[in-house]
């Protein structure tokens, strides 16, 4: 039983993020474990009509890495690979690619950088507690 009354379920994350409809690259079970780290470590209470969107995001952010590992397993890899941004530079022969981050990458982030769905998860998550903010 989740402690969150309000935790999304599987369908209604799916529902949100239809890029997650493919279930064989994208499990059950996968997204199932981590709505339940997001209703273990995030709190209805202080993230208010947040909560449903963050629990998402949270457990985008991690389902696409998931599916990333996965896809590479499937092919005999490992995905590490946790790139962001525009491409700034590649090559063919021994293939290399780098990309420009400073656009998309918070230098606080950390790991939440590795998708776009952390990005957004972190932003929003680090608005709350910040303190009244004043316009000018």
């Amino acid at each position: 039983m989740p402690k969150n009354s309000r935790l999304p379920t599987n369908e209604q994350f799916r529902t949100d993020f239809p890029e997650f409809s493919d279930k064989t690259q994208y499990p059950d079970a996968s997204v199932n474990f981590y709505l339940g780290q997001a209703d273990a470590l995030l709190n209805q209470d202080v993230l208010g009509d947040q909560f449903v969107y963050l629990a998402e995001l949270f457990t985008a952010h991690y389902t696409e890495l998931r599916g990333r590992s996965l896809a590479a397993a499937a092919i005999g890899g490992v995905n590490s690979n946790g790139s962001a941004g525009v491409v700034s530079s590649k090559s063919v022969d021994k293939v290399s690619v780098s990309y420009d981050v400073s656009s998309v990458i918070d230098p606080d982030a950390g790991f939440w950088n590795n998708t776009a769905y952390g990005r957004e998860f972190y932003w929003w998550w680090s608005m709350f507690g910040a303190g009244g903010r004043q316009l000018l």
